[in-house]
């Protein structure tokens, strides 16, 4: 902004330092202040676990060539030691990571606070009135007009301005406390006893939130490390936690991959079965690797909630702090979706937080890919329900994580399917209830329902797109399906039945995106039936918007 801009700083523009040797006012601060070094640097501190790590490895080593040439008292107290200083070593990884995490809140809230002070001045230059140096707003000379016209335009300024301020001091001090508090517990050597009681299996997120509160750091901190694969999985735990356990058990996860496809290549010759495992387990590791590189980019920062190897494998992964957000988006994938594919699915999910950022850079907004569910693998299981209905426990239990663990006034929740993740959604809402705001059904074959009141959100909150080419509109009931191979004798008549008939039924019930459904519509594109995150595809402006809750 030009310094002589009416609205902007009639003495300075945004970015620009004091006169030398005068005060830096907080306005000046935060304007000048880069959001995106502060992400770096935290994620420059999370990369030092790699380094922490080959430490230990090498510590490793050394005490297994000792067991293998050295024996007697004084080969024992140097392994015991050599031990302990791995150990002493290992207690590090869980705290570079959380100065990642703090660093990277700070980041994302210094930036929504930049966007709001950005709207303030914008405003202000197009009421005509001024902004100083300090941030201090009155009127413009060149615009003259009467004090009573001038006053609230003045206030509201003021007050926008005023807040954005507030905003980004807050986020100082709760950072400065953060680290604080983590480097006193660094210099008291990370000694904790281990809490004496865990939730039982099966509790209830509310409940694994009430008993995570009542811990201390120091004993947070050593469940982490010691018992990472509990906290990583338990919903009402915040995620900030879950996340450093899930970084940690990167490690094994990837060498129960390993071992997949070193007994995959075993077993090659042993016939096809076994060079389709092979491929499986190859592919899954590519995909977490690919899953590993965005957990070290940003921004956003990307936070681990969940990870599984085993079968097709599963992931639960944040684009940004839900814990913190304004909007949560919570996305659930359909038919094949899997580990090895998570990257790409995740590539949606920030598609849609990306538009957020777009329309409403101010607000606070995380994305979640959810894939903690087995999806179909081919169109015959796609035509049944059991793998949904499987599914909605976990989908249901997660979503009310998300509600225990979040810090500050409530999130707007919006739950995303997509193909068969919209019957994952819509059978967990029916079932279970889902801790939501609003649910959205994309490219859906139907969602368990008849009719949008069954699904238990606020009314006017379930919203549906269908493209006008998605092959997904030719999913007609089996049973029709059936009739119409019985019943037809012409070649072309199975065909003619399959684009006739009752084009509200789907597999799994109404069409969503039926007017009789009576969930809220919104446009898509001609993209066909995974073309609804395209950029110029309305269907992604759209949820958006609805994930804004405008």
């Amino acid at each position: 902004m030009s310094p002589t801009a009416r609205g902007g700083l009639r003495t300075g523009s945004p970015g620009r330092a004091a006169p030398t040797g005068g005060p830096v006012s907080a306005y000046e601060r935060l304007w000048s202040t880069d959001p995106a070094a502060w992400a770096t640097t935290g994620a420059a501190w999370a990369g030092l676990t790699g380094q922490v790590d080959a430490r230990v490895g090498e510590l490793v080593e050394a005490a297994a060539t000792l067991r293998g040439g050295w024996s007697g008292a004084a080969a024992g107290a140097a392994r015991t030691r050599l031990d302990g200083l791995g150990a002493e070593l290992a207690v590090i990884r869980p705290a570079l990571i959380e100065v990642d995490q703090t660093l990277a809140v700070l980041a994302a809230r210094l930036a929504a606070a930049k966007a709001r002070l950005a709207e303030a001045v914008a405003l202000a230059g197009r009421a005509g009135v001024a902004v100083d140096r300090t941030g201090r707003v009155g009127a413009d000379p060149a615009v003259p007009r009467p004090p009573e016209r001038l006053g609230p335009t003045v206030a509201q300024v003021s007050g926008a301005i005023g807040g954005a301020l507030a905003a980004a001091a807050a986020a100082d001090r709760e950072a400065t406390g953060r680290l604080s508090e983590l480097a006193v517990s660094a210099g008291a050597g990370w000694v904790a006893a281990p809490p004496l009681w865990r939730p039982p299996a099966g509790a209830g997120p509310a409940l694994v939130a009430r008993w995570w509160g009542g811990l201390t750091p120091a004993e947070r901190r050593w469940l982490v490390l010691h018992e990472a694969r509990l906290v990583g999985r338990l919903d009402g735990v915040p995620v900030a936690a879950r996340d450093q356990a899930n970084r940690l058990l990167l490690g094994a996860h990837r060498a129960v991959l390993l071992d997949r496809c070193r007994r995959s290549r075993a077993g090659a010759l042993r016939g096809t079965v076994a060079a389709v495992g092979q491929r499986r387990a190859a592919a899954a590791l590519a995909g977490l690797d690919a899953l590993a590189d965005r957990l070290a980019a940003g921004p956003p920062r990307a936070y681990l909630l969940g990870l599984d190897p085993t079968g097709d494998g599963r992931a639960v992964v944040a684009l940004g702090d839900p814990d913190h957000a304004d909007n949560v988006l919570t996305y659930v994938p359909g038919m094949t979706s899997d580990l090895a594919g998570a990257a790409g699915e995740l590539g949606r999910a920030a598609r849609v937080l990306s538009r957020c950022a777009a329309l409403a850079p101010g607000a606070g907004t995380a994305a979640v890919l959810w894939l903690d569910y087995d999806a179909p693998d081919f169109l015959p299981e796609a035509t049944r329900s059991g793998q949904a209905g499987d599914a909605g426990p976990a989908l249901s239990r997660f979503q009310d994580g998300l509600r225990a663990s979040h810090d500050g006034p409530p999130a707007r929740q919006t739950v995303l399917g997509h193909s068969y993740g919209s019957l994952v959604v819509g059978v967990a809402a029916r079932e279970h209830g889902l801790g939501a705001d609003a649910l959205v059904f994309v490219g859906s074959p139907g969602v368990g329902v008849s009719e949008a009141r069954e699904l238990r959100v606020p009314p006017g909150q379930v919203w549906a797109s269908t493209a006008p080419d998605d092959v997904i509109r030719l999913a007609r009931p089996l049973d029709d399906l059936a009739r119409g191979a019985v019943l037809d004798r012409t070649p072309v008549g199975p065909v003619a039945r399959l684009l006739g008939g009752d084009r509200h039924e789907l597999w799994f019930g109404r069409d969503p995106s039926d007017p009789g459904f009576g969930a809220r519509r919104f446009p898509s594109g001609r993209y066909g039936h995974t073309g609804y995150w395209e950029a110029d595809n309305p269907a992604l402006d759209g949820m958006a918007r609805i994930v804004l809750g405008r």
